[in-house]
């Protein structure tokens, strides 16, 4: 099952979003802002992603800037960052199967479907 991790506010979320739909493919939405991510699923999405915790991380939030910028995290640090200050997430992720991509820019969905 294909999943999306998406902010409603988020204009590529939405482009994404749109492209999934015109897929007709089934898919799930994680509103990953009510529904935050685990620690557990974080790493998990870290892995299928292939990328660093800290790749997942939006660097240009008021939230990094005013807690995290400068330090030196461990990859358990960066996880629990996310987990505890979910709009730090990059979006939209979407995941189908053991892969997932970063929706930015949303046409890297199409890599999935």
């Amino acid at each position: 099952m294909i999943k999306i991790y998406h902010n409603p506010r988020c204009r590529k979320s939405r482009e994404g979003l749109a492209i999934l739909e015109k897929s007709g493919k089934e898919f799930e939405v994680v509103k990953y802002l009510d529904d935050v991510p685990t620690k557990e699923e974080l790493t998990t999405l870290v892995e299928y992603l292939g990328i660093a915790p800290i790749d997942l991380v939006r660097k240009t939030e008021a939230i990094w800037k005013e807690k995290f910028k400068g330090k030196t995290l461990s990859d358990d640090e960066v996880i629990m960052a996310l987990s505890e200050n979910p709009k730090l997430i990059e979006r939209p992720i979407v995941v189908n199967g053991e892969k997932a991509v970063v929706g930015r820019p949303p046409e890297n969905i199409m890599d999935l479907l």
